[in-house]
């Protein structure tokens, strides 16, 4: 019997996000055999295990022999590589106050008042 239904697609980047979110989670130099267990998701070991070198190649892991496997550590915590996304996404821009605006006006009031105690603590 041949299983006709569609295969859900990730949206692209969503599979390394993933990633990166389960060893931040985490905490400590994972295998790709522990990723993978703690993905699930019927992923194969394979799949995982080329996430994990793509990432380490753009830069984002470190990677380190234990036995026969890598361990992989992220090389920033989940709030720097946040806050690198968003400075990359406010370089690529002409506008960027524009871009500013729309950030604040999206802010929800929690939100709004850390980032004027932030900005006030600079001064």
């Amino acid at each position: 019997m041949v299983d006709d239904a569609p295969v859900e697609r990730r949206e692209s980047g969503a599979l390394e996000a993933e990633v990166m979110a389960t060893l931040w989670a985490d905490g400590t130099a994972m295998t790709a055999g522990q990723v993978h267990k703690a993905i699930g998701d019927g992923l194969s070991y394979k799949t995982v295990l080329t996430v994990l070198g793509r990432l380490h190649v753009k830069g984002l892991l470190d990677r380190e022999r234990v036995g026969r496997a890598h361990a992989y550590t992220p090389r920033q915590d989940a709030a720097e590589a946040a806050a690198g996304k968003m400075s990359a996404a406010l370089a690529q821009r002409t506008d960027r106050t524009a871009v500013l605006q729309h950030f604040v006006d999206a802010l929800d009031p929690a939100d709004e008042a850390a980032l004027r105690a932030l900005l006030d603590a600079r001064d």
